[in-house]
């Protein structure tokens, strides 16, 4: 969710992405079951592939950005990688480019990742990236697309860490029970996607905040800087972003899901005409209820390195 105060960026949200977990075994991309496959079997590899897909984005992402390492790139891109981030060009060759210059300016930098989810072929981390220890860093998301096992498409949105927020939480942490990073079970996820969508679209598409009080759980905790903690700090802050901005206009372009977590990537305009912003939101429902959200909100810039808009 958005506020009216401006997205701040800094070379590191501008840069690629982020991973999570740890070392991988190399796992090919599963191909269709046949279609006597028992259930229990589709769904273990199934679970084993999006294993594979998360790991493999932390094999690149913590090999190119914090050590320099661009053998993975080779292993795991696709020589026509597509990329989004307005910063960087098109192709594999220009993330090794990329990766070998950072290492370089910045040795000591840290993908710090804080939670992972995969579904289909899609991946999203939540990171906090410090290029220079002893900094804040910046918050962002990155999602991911996989095709015939390997990374081919890469979206990001990132905003610098605040010193301070209205609602007393980072923009990382945890606060509802249970205090995981983890995603919950995968047979949550259908449920879960469904009840965010609607969410968003009622809330932020139609613009109608009684869809606060049908979704939103009475322990809710706010990860935005800039909205106080609470149902009523969201009802207050989106009520007040809706007054200032009537012809806003939020169209949601994916949504990823596990378990008990749900990203939705959006392009938020607040006036016609202009460009917007980049903004993930993300999403934690216990109970069929929403009690948890982060996001991530990036200006869209006028010009891009490449020709795929951030979208």
């Amino acid at each position: 969710m958005t506020t009216t105060a401006p997205a701040r960026r800094t070379l590191a949200t501008a840069l690629m992405a982020a991973a999570a977990l740890t070392a991988v075994a190399v796992v090919p991309a599963a191909a269709a079951p046949p279609s006597d496959t028992p259930a229990h079997q589709v769904a273990h590899g199934d679970s084993a592939r999006l294993g594979y897909q998360k790991s493999v984005a932390v094999q690149v992402l913590k090999g190119v950005f914090e050590r320099g390492d661009t053998s993975v790139v080779d292993r795991f891109v696709r020589p026509d990688y597509i990329q989004h981030n307005p910063l960087a060009p098109d192709g594999s060759e220009a993330l090794k480019n990329l990766g070998t210059a950072l290492s370089q300016q910045f040795p000591d930098a840290e993908y710090d990742i804080k939670r992972v989810i995969s579904e289909g072929d899609l991946v999203l981390v939540h990171s906090n990236v410090v290029m220079t220890p002893g900094t804040r860093g910046s918050a962002v998301f990155d999602i991911f697309r996989f095709q015939g096992g390997k990374i081919a498409e890469h979206w990001d949105t990132g905003q610098e860490v605040p010193a301070t927020t209205a609602n007393g939480n980072d923009m990382f942490s945890t606060e509802s029970w249970p205090r995981t990073n983890k995603p919950g079970p995968r047979w949550l996820t259908a449920y879960n996607k469904k009840l965010v969508t609607a969410y968003v679209d009622q809330l932020l598409v139609e613009k109608d905040l009684s869809a606060v009080d049908k979704y939103v759980g009475p322990e809710y905790h706010q990860h935005n800087p800039a909205i106080a903690d609470g149902v009523a700090g969201v009802k207050a802050g989106l009520g007040a972003y809706f007054e200032a901005f009537p012809q806003l206009k939020v169209s949601p372009k994916r949504v990823v899901a596990e378990g008990d977590l749900v990203a939705v990537h959006s392009h938020y305009v607040n006036v016609p005409g202009e460009r917007g912003q980049a903004i993930i939101d993300l999403f934690r429902v216990r109970n069929g209820k929403i009690v948890e959200h982060w996001d991530v909100i990036q200006d869209v810039p006028e010009t891009s390195a490449n020709d795929n808009t951030m979208f």
